[in-house]
């Protein structure tokens, strides 16, 4: 008779800002265990400075000394930070790495041999859009935006410099996370839209579709803020965000044999016009990193787990640009009407769970009905985007509609010192 499951269990944990998933999934003759990002960009604040550590350790005495998978959905510091090594030994991710996990799942715009002019993996020679040289050039592009913060003296107000901070850390290289993911586990898998998700010999009776992101090929969508014209978008980005701190006074002046005078010396009828020159300056370069934030998000995998029962939804951060494919199928559209356990996209983010997919589950409704949909949030509120601007995470309305259509297990809700939240599933 086929090995298959008969019941999973998610622990959701305590990272703040940012996912961590351990799933485990029982089988007549041992239980498996896949862990699904590990990163936090904001700690809750009664949080220990080693809840990262704490989670990891966690997790190893939960699967024995052994994990069968890591999944790391994209490279944003909130979804990999807690991979990150310690010259000690004693890291977070040294832990990790200790599990010898047997396969590391990633999106296709990881694979280490990916040509600079890449659409796809292992096309090292193909001409077209240079989306790997571009994710590398955004990295550039959020440390000049940290540099800046760091070295002007109040350079905006303070809720445009919390913004920048935050989203500008996310977008960091994290290199040892990176370096440590692609280098664990006794095998590699780089995943995109419709391919073998590597989980196949990992989860018998299991089907792990591997709903995104597409590569350039299969949809250009997700490069649309990479390249202008002929040159790289980012490169151009870049090339503003030094100039602009040039102006600021952190570099090399635009007319060095001026004098140049402080706003503070300006008359008092105008240093209005000073302040509202600096915000503007500030929503600009908070448009550059958003979009920064959002070309990231398009690479994050998305899987979908089906067993012979039940369906269980994990899309990282993924965006609508990197959705539109898998929802433009027929296919693809059946498999996800009837999902039971839906892990909300991008911390609760409005644009990260499609309206027409939201609208298609057919399992979401009021409580008490039957095989209702299960929803699981890991979050953390006043971290990214603005109240008064619609753009808060989570956001209020998404929020609204999950605790009144789902039953909603969200990590902001724990109670102080909680390191996670266990959601079981029967198959």
């Amino acid at each position: 008779m086929p090995l298959k499951p008969n019941s999973a269990t998610i622990f959701a944990y305590q990272v703040g800002f940012g996912d961590c998933f351990l799933l485990r999934f029982d089988y007549p003759d041992k239980a498996r265990h896949v862990l699904i990002d590990f990163g936090t960009t904001g700690l809750p604040a009664e949080a220990e400075s080693d809840q990262l550590l704490k989670i990891a350790v966690d997790i190893q005495e939960k699967c024995h000394g052994q994990l069968d998978a890591v999944v790391a959905t994209h490279r944003h510091a909130d979804h990999i930070s807690g991979f990150a090594t310690k010259k000690d030994g004693k890291g977070s991710g040294d832990v990790i790495r200790a599990l010898k996990p047997t396969v590391v799942v990633q999106p296709w715009t990881e694979e280490p041999n990916l040509g600079v002019n890449a659409q796809g993996p292992a096309d090292a020679h193909d001409t077209g859009q240079q989306f790997k040289h571009a994710l590398t050039s955004m990295h550039h592009v959020a440390q000049q935006l940290l540099n800046l913060i760091d070295n002007e003296s109040k350079p905006f107000s303070s809720a445009i410099t919390a913004q920048l901070r935050f989203i500008g850390t996310d977008n960091l290289a994290n290199k040892s996370a990176v370096e440590n993911l692609a280098t664990m586990g006794a095998s590699q898998c780089y995943v995109f839209h419709g391919s073998a998700s590597g989980l196949e010999k990992i989860l018998p009776g299991v089907t792990t579709h591997v709903l995104g992101p597409p590569t350039l090929r299969q949809s250009e969508k997700i490069s649309r803020m990479t390249s202008t014209d002929k040159d790289e978008y980012w490169q151009i980005q870049l090339k503003r965000v030094i100039a602009d701190t040039a102006v600021a006074g952190n570099g090399v002046p635009v007319f060095p044999d001026q004098v140049a005078a402080p706003g503070g010396k300006l008359p008092m009828t105008v240093r209005w016009l000073a302040n509202r020159v600096k915000e503007s300056r500030g929503e600009q370069l908070l448009q550059i990193v958003r979009s920064l934030d959002k070309q990231m998000n398009n690479t994050s995998v998305i899987l979908l787990f089906e067993t012979a029962t039940k369906k269980l939804l994990f899309p990282g951060d993924a965006q609508i640009e990197n959705w539109q494919l898998a929802l433009s199928k027929e296919k693809y559209q059946k498999l996800l009407a009837d999902v039971d356990v839906y892990k909300v996209g991008h911390h609760g983010s409005r644009n990260a769970t499609p309206r027409s997919m939201w609208q298609k589950f057919a399992k979401k409704g009021l409580a008490g009905k039957k095989n209702r949909m299960t929803s699981v949030l890991s979050t953390k509120p006043d971290k990214h985007g603005q109240v008064e601007s619609g753009t808060e995470v989570p956001r209020a309305t998404l929020l609204k509609e999950l605790a009144s259509q789902t039953t909603l297990h969200s990590t902001h809700a724990l109670a102080s010192g909680k390191l996670y939240e266990e959601i079981f599933i029967q198959f």
